[in-house]
């Protein structure tokens, strides 16, 4: 499977390291850096079709001709959460720019993915591949029938930011969605984990779980690329035992009033005094007002006793400081090469 992804996306190193598609987190500047180390960086697609070609205009900028196929393909990726796009909108923008992959997410509808896979494939010209993440076995399996994507991300219930309310670990998910793709007749499509996966070490585990690539979110929330602000990205480095520190819930859209997320995903965050306050009975209209006043305090209404919302997977407490975008792909991808290869040499000794 690593040949093709390699032929597939020629820039890569192998092990394949992903940056998520974070909405305004995931700068040109992050995601170019990602590619240009030989990851692939996402881009998040949003919703206006003007803001996202102009993403994606300062990103082309960002990355030489050179490192381009000879089909013109940007050697970068774009996510959408499909819910809220609007597949006509979003189409003429496909089109003006082709990338290596738009990765599709969070339908209202798991039918909702094969006219987008359609149109996609339609207007690159068959040059842009369709990733499409998942959160169970089932979705798997549906999404293969429905849209045959060329990569199914595997995200596990330890990620940071949306997700299945509903979902088990990568460590169980991963192996299972692999045997189940295998037994319906599906044993080639790469498969990428992701989920509280943050370094070299949660990589090679992947690996061996049988993923053909990582995705990470909540690490490359801590590159010095990352679109963020610096009191998010104090609480990424600050925070430890993320299993404790963290939670999923819907509180997050509340406070932000977002509107429109099936009813079947939540959101995974650093716990601060917003979540303290509702478990404590507080009514999400003061809640909501409280958030919009810690609003004016900027960096600092992050932390435990701030209301920003801090979106953070349970690998957090793995991270130390922030680093380049390039710095962290070389480290994952390279560190996971070694701890495999010293795993390896362990076991050939004694045998």
């Amino acid at each position: 499977m690593a040949a093709l992804l390699k032929k597939t996306y020629p820039w890569i190193k192998v092990p394949l390291i992903v940056s998520a598609p974070m909405l305004n987190a995931a700068t040109p500047a992050l995601a170019a850096s990602v590619s240009r180390a030989g990851g692939i960086g996402f881009l998040a697609g949003g919703t206006k079709p003007a803001e996202l070609d102009e993403l994606l205009s300062k990103t082309s900028a960002l990355i030489p001709s050179k490192s381009r196929s000879q089909r013109d393909v940007l050697p970068i990726g774009v996510g959408f959460q499909n819910w809220g796009c609007s597949l006509d909108a979003m189409s003429p923008v496909f089109s003006k720019y082709c990338v290596a992959a738009i990765w599709l997410f969070a339908p209202k509808r798991l039918a909702d993915f094969g006219p987008w896979a359609h149109e996609i494939r339609h207007v690159s010209r068959g040059r842009t591949q369709v990733w499409i993440q998942v959160g169970t076995v089932h979705e798997a399996l549906e999404v293969m029938k429905l849209a045959r994507p060329d990569v199914i991300v595997v995200q596990g219930t330890d990620a940071g930011g949306h997700g299945l309310r509903q979902s088990a670990s990568v460590i169980s998910l991963l192996p299972e969605t692999k045997d189940a793709l295998k037994a319906a007749g599906y044993p080639h499509v790469p498969v990428l984990a992701a989920g509280g996966i943050v370094e070299s070490r949660g990589v090679a585990a992947a690996l061996t779980l049988g993923a053909d690539g990582v995705v990470m979110g909540t690490r490359f929330l801590a590159a010095k690329e990352a679109g963020i602000a610096k009191g998010w990205q104090n609480e990424i480095i600050r925070v430890k035992d993320g299993g404790t520190t963290t939670k999923r819930s819907t509180l997050c859209d509340r406070l932000k009033e977002t509107v429109g997320w099936p009813e079947y995903y939540d959101g995974r965050a650093i716990i601060n005094k917003g979540h303290l306050d509702e478990e404590a009975g507080l009514s999400d209209a003061e809640n909501v007002r409280l958030y919009k006043e810690e609003l004016k305090r900027g960096d600092e209404g992050f932390g435990h006793d701030g209301r920003m919302v801090t979106y953070a997977g349970t690998g957090v407490g793995l991270i130390k400081e922030a680093k380049s975008a390039a710095e962290i792909v070389d480290e994952t991808s390279s560190g996971a090469l070694e701890i495999l290869q010293r795993c390896a040499s362990a076991i050939s000794s004694r045998l």
